[in-house]
């Protein structure tokens, strides 16, 4: 893959990936799997980045592959400038401070028997980010920060709501002041109105606190919400790349238009009409048994990576089909 650029021609970055793959190990018999395939993408300051994809097309697994928190096979992570893949484990234990997760479930990512003050002072302890006689009044500001009254500190997360206990895991990830945040489906557990005010929450502390995201969803309307650029991922790879505008509005790959098209749309009229067109033209992009493909390339002569950036910086592969 192609070394890509932000819509913005942005060149300071704060993450970047390179060439990321994760392969499980064969199991019972059964052959390796090969869950991320040479994945690449870079992440500026203060920006959001939307992955995106149908489950189990290791947008996860990306996300975790990142934060190191999943073997990677090969490739290269690189946050604020250092490398994090091989780096020796101390060091890497002092780099995740600027690397955080908020997960899906919010009540299975908080201890059941720790109060949310011990919750949130944990991460202050490991890191020692803040001196023991200062723990308290820092959990009281991270409170603060999500918008929770702090008197709240010493109860337990079976007393709260779903929504209460999403911001109480995101304020545990800001804890030791990150620069970088993989949010994986953080909203999908929640209905429609906490979704909003947690999504209105993520953007408040991106742009108070500088925060880049590395946002993982399925849900296409909330990506186009919170996202700067977005990444398509089908099968372990990224298949397209963008703008939101590119993507969004002139998407050039058949798996990204069908995402688009799985979108309901309120107007029963339209809907019909779009459930009723015929599916895209799988073979769009199948590359021909001599390398070449639908951009006029002959990959297998050139040995250039089959995903193709155009001036504007909309990338999209030309593998990765038929669906299979």
């Amino acid at each position: 893959m192609e070394t890509m650029r932000t819509a913005t021609g942005e060149t300071a970055l704060l993450a970047s990936v390179r060439d990321l793959s994760v392969v499980f190990p064969a199991r019972r018999g059964k052959p390796p799997v090969t869950a991320v395939d040479r994945v690449s993408f870079d992440i500026g300051p203060g920006r959001t980045l939307g992955l995106v994809g149908q489950s189990g097309s290791g947008k996860t697994t990306t996300g975790r592959a990142v934060l190191q928190l999943q073997k990677v096979h090969s490739g290269s992570v690189r946050l604020l400038g250092e490398e994090l893949i091989g780096m020796p484990s101390a060091r890497l234990r002092r780099m995740r401070r600027h690397m955080q997760f908020v997960l899906q479930n919010p009540y299975s990512s908080l201890h059941p028997r720790m109060t949310i003050a011990q919750t949130l002072a944990e991460p202050l302890r490991v890191h020692r980010s803040v001196p023991a006689n200062r723990i308290r009044e820092r959990v009281a500001e991270l409170l603060e920060l999500v918008s929770m009254d702090p008197a709240v500190m010493q109860r337990y997360p079976h007393e709260f709501s779903g929504g209460q206990r999403q911001r109480i895991v995101i304020a545990r990830a800001l804890a030791v002041n990150p620069d970088f945040v993989v949010c994986d489906e953080p909203v999908s557990a929640l209905d429609v109105r906490t979704q909003a005010q947690i999504v209105a929450l993520l953007q408040s502390l991106q742009e108070k606190l500088g925060l880049s995201y590395l946002f993982i969803a399925h849900d296409l309307a909330i990506v186009r919400e919170v996202s700067h650029d977005v990444a398509v991922m089908f099968n372990g790879r990224i298949v397209e790349h963008g703008s939101v505008a590119q993507v969004y509005d002139s998407p050039g790959h058949p798996y990204t238009q069908m995402l688009l098209d799985a979108v309901p749309i309120p107007d029963p009229a339209i809907q019909r009409q779009r459930l009723r067109a015929a599916p895209p033209d799988l073979d769009f992009a199948r590359p021909e048994e001599d390398g070449s493909c639908r951009f006029g390339e002959d990959h297998r002569r050139t040995g250039t990576p089959p995903f193709h950036v155009g001036g504007d910086g909309h990338g999209v592969s030309c593998r990765s089909w038929p669906l299979t």
